[in-house]
């Protein structure tokens, strides 16, 4: 099954002038997004995917970013296949973020195209553990920190006589996309062609029934793997269905789904998504956001009182024990609102 690897090697040196941007360009710059730049001059100048490609290319090993995760690794191979590509090597890097504080974990990078068009996009979550505590906060918390750095990029990156733009981003990113096309400035957004939520989580209900969503929905693509675990979180009624090499979690990965030619291969989404779609609603139903995020506190201070700020440590043995440790330190009425989460979602993906 070809993937979007495939799909850059045979598309790679054909002009986006000749063959105009579709889905799988948005995923390739979504998971491009997934590399830390803060070492690089990226922001020094005109900056290209080739030279600073190669400037990251050369600081930083397979290896090393293996370690990181799944994307980060993913995002190193794709990027020495890039920095070969007529159709991807001279794009424009501009206005390159990444922030990480103890309540949020934000990046943002813009790829300016051509002079016609550019793509503002929007990294996922990463191994910082402050940014897996804002994804548990879309629960039951509008807007998050991150929500708020998105807007007010866009708005910064939008300009009024500047390119035409689309929005997107993989997982949180996607979820940073959607919103930030909601509630950019009303007067930058007939620029704004597509957003793109790449198995990007939905909204809470108040924010699905409201007008910026409603306003927006033509322009808005969310793409999600037939075995989609992160994509139906929440809210959402717009799917587009793409078939995955995966039947679990991994499915999730943008390079598990299925390209052929130039076009992701459409399929439907798996029973299992359905019923544990089904089931994260009926479980937000019965929960209010003051018992939602109860949870989210009590699981993420666990790793805050173990003083864990990533993922890579979190598998260490010694922290292992801290985390058990203080998963006992839950008192008893949120270890049963705890119980209940896990269990009720469990049993709608078997």
């Amino acid at each position: 099954m070809e993937n979007i690897f495939n799909y850059v090697e045979k598309y790679g040196d054909i002009s986006f002038s000749e063959k105009k941007f579709n889905d799988i360009d948005n995923l390739v710059f979504a998971l491009f997004n997934y590399l830390d730049f803060t070492k690089t001059d990226i922001n020094r100048g005109n900056r290209t995917i080739e030279t600073i490609g190669y400037e990251y290319l050369n600081a930083n090993t397979y290896k090393d970013i293996s370690k990181i995760g799944v994307p980060q690794r993913d995002a190193y191979k794709l990027l020495k296949i890039l920095v070969l590509k007529e159709r991807y090597k001279n794009i424009v890097l501009a206005d390159y973020i990444y922030i990480v504080d103890h309540e949020k974990q934000f990046s943002a990078v813009t790829f300016k195209i051509d002079r016609h068009l550019s793509y503002i996009c929007f990294e996922g979550t990463d191994q910082i553990i402050s940014g897996w505590k804002e994804d548990g906060e879309m629960a039951c918390r509008f807007p998050i920190p991150s929500h708020i750095e998105a807007v007010k990029y866009v708005d910064r990156n939008v300009r009024l006589f500047g390119p035409k733009v689309i929005i997107g981003g993989h997982s949180k990113g996607g979820n940073l996309a959607l919103v930030a096309g909601m509630y950019m400035k009303k007067y930058k957004k007939f620029k704004v062609q597509k957003i793109y939520s790449n198995d990007g989580p939905g909204l809470r209900k108040r924010e699905f029934e409201s007008r910026e969503y409603k306003k927006i929905k033509k322009k808005y693509i969310h793409i999600v793997p037939d075995y989609c675990i992160i994509g139906v979180l929440l809210r959402n009624d717009i799917y587009t269905v793409v078939k995955s090499s995966r039947d679990d979690i991994l499915s999730h990965s943008i390079t598990t789904w299925a390209v052929e030619d130039d076009y992701l291969v459409p399929h439907v989404l798996s029973e299992k998504s359905k019923n544990f779609e089904k089931g994260m609603l009926d479980w937000l139903d019965r929960h209010d956001d003051v018992e939602r995020m109860r949870i989210i506190k009590a699981f993420f201070k666990v790793f805050e009182d173990a003083q864990i700020e990533d993922t890579v440590n979190m598998v260490k043995i010694k922290n292992i024990f801290k985390i058990i440790h203080n998963l006992n330190n839950i008192d008893k009425e949120t270890k049963e609102l705890m119980k209940d989460f896990f269990v009720f979602n469990y049993k709608n993906l078997i």
